[in-house]
């Protein structure tokens, strides 16, 4: 899920995948705006067919605090 994530994550923001690491912050490390985030959970939910949860959504600050969360759904 990780590698999937860190896919997605390279269209968003100008990082490459392999700077981006589990304890990658979202908005400090990788520089996502809010805008920026929603719109990769939106992606996210159509590319895994997942329905996310936003306010679980509000408090996933990692990379892999967001990889397990997926994990748990899909």
């Amino acid at each position: 899920m990780f590698d999937k994530l860190a896919d997605i994550i390279v269209n968003y923001v100008e990082v490459s995948k392999e700077d981006i690491k589990p304890e990658s912050r979202f908005m400090e490390d990788l520089g996502f705006t809010s805008f920026d985030f929603m719109s990769m959970l939106g992606e996210i939910e159509d590319e895994l067919n997942v329905e996310i949860d936003q306010e679980k959504a509000a408090d996933i600050r990692t990379v892999q605090e967001a990889a397990d969360y997926l994990e748990s759904i899909v």
